[in-house]
């Protein structure tokens, strides 16, 4: 059975002081249910997408969707993880028991609050999504992973630091008319391709602006059957969703080409019956820039080696011939890990339906969003449009 997300809140994404897992998590599902025009009552199911390794002490949120009102007591709540994916993983749980007819109407919200762990323990809990027995070695960190990475690919394509610094400044001025980003600012191409003492090298050949920031943050959407969704006042399809797990362990795979990220888009592509040139723009996985350029080769927008051209010549732009990140991605908006993948296909969703505001890609109708966790581990994408022209 087809699902279709019929509503949806996103609250702002950064340093939430004061405020708790409770209390987001209320703002954004009393928010999307109301959104959606329904009730609390009309929830069958809920998921919660909250990443499991440790950030704030209250480590079982499932039930805190609860208490946003007394209709929803009693409700089949699940908390969902895995790792970076989390959030998209949560979409997909809810797509499929409205698929299997567990459900008709389902409730997903994405939450983190990642800046309650003191800093120096950020980098500790985020390695525990890695192979621990052969990459969380003292002083690593997932810039250092990803910093691995990029070495590895300059070494087989040469340096790629101007085209990454590209893919940076272009997140961050797009970032700028994204009311829920954590940083609303244009840094510009030079500021992000120079080293400095406000750009700093982090690991590798990574800079400050090649690395995702620290967030907090909550999401929520509500996903219903088609029956359903075609009495409401707004319905986006899931045209087709793909999962795609590889393996753990980098020393198992050739890192540099995401392998994973390619199979799940050549699977959702095949189940939508679409291919990458019917899409209007991408919302992808930019945790570091590097990721980013090398998605660029995965999903098939330019061959393997050239994901750098892709960013020098300007094709995913806002105005390009395949727009990503037009959010501004994780690099401008942040990445509360649980709540990342909601964001994401929210954002997709408000462009498919033309309500993205300022940060409207023109004539935008299919969409794309790819999240995932790890080094290219857990991959899922989603391919959205509109129900109704």
């Amino acid at each position: 059975m087809t699902s279709c997300i019929v509503g949806w809140a996103h609250g702002r994404f950064g340093k939430r002081e004061g405020e708790d897992l409770e209390k987001m998590i209320v703002e954004v599902a009393t928010g999307a249910i109301a959104d959606a025009g329904l009730k609390p009552g009309d929830i069958d199911e809920i998921y919660v997408g909250h990443f499991g390794g440790g950030f704030v002490k209250q480590d079982f949120p499932a039930s805190l969707v609860l208490q946003a009102s007394d209709a929803l007591r009693f409700k089949p709540s699940t908390r969902v993880e895995n790792a970076c994916a989390t959030g998209s993983a949560a979409v997909h749980q809810a797509a499929n028991a409205i698929a299997a007819r567990k459900a008709r109407v389902a409730l997903v919200v994405g939450v983190e609050k990642m800046t309650e762990t003191p800093g120096e323990q950020i980098g500790g809990i985020l390695m525990k999504a890695s192979y621990v027995k052969e990459e969380d070695r003292p002083g690593m960190s997932f810039a250092g992973v990803f910093g691995q990475i990029a070495q590895l690919y300059f070494q087989r394509y040469g340096d790629q630091s101007d085209a990454m610094a590209k893919i940076a400044a272009k997140n961050h001025r797009n970032g700028v008319v994204n009311p829920y980003a954590q940083l609303r600012k244009d840094l510009g191409y030079e500021f992000c391709r120079t080293v400095s003492d406000k750009n700093p090298i982090v690991a590798g050949p990574l800079r400050r602006t090649d690395c995702s920031l620290v967030s907090d943050g909550a999401a929520a959407l509500v996903l219903a059957d088609l029956d359903t969704a075609l009495a409401l006042k707004k319905a986006v399809l899931l045209r087709a969703t793909a999962q795609v797990n590889d393996y753990l362990p980098l020393s198992r795979r050739d890192i540099v080409e995401f392998e994973g990220c390619a199979q799940a888009w050549r699977q959702a592509f095949e189940r939508s019956r679409t291919s990458l040139t019917d899409l209007s723009l991408v919302e992808t996985h930019d945790c570091f820039t590097i990721a980013e350029l090398i998605q660029y080769e995965a999903m098939g927008l330019v061959p393997k080696g050239q994901g750098g051209r892709a960013a020098l010549e300007g094709l995913t732009e806002k105005d390009g011939k395949l727009p990503i990140n037009a959010s501004g991605g994780l690099k401008s908006k942040g990445h509360p890990i649980g709540a990342t993948g909601v964001s994401m296909h929210i954002m997709a969703a408000m462009q498919a339906t033309g309500s993205a505001g300022d940060m409207q890609v023109k004539g935008a109708n299919l969409t794309g969003v790819f999240n995932m966790g790890g080094a290219a581990v857990a991959n899922y994408v989603s391919i959205l449009e509109p129900l109704r022209s």
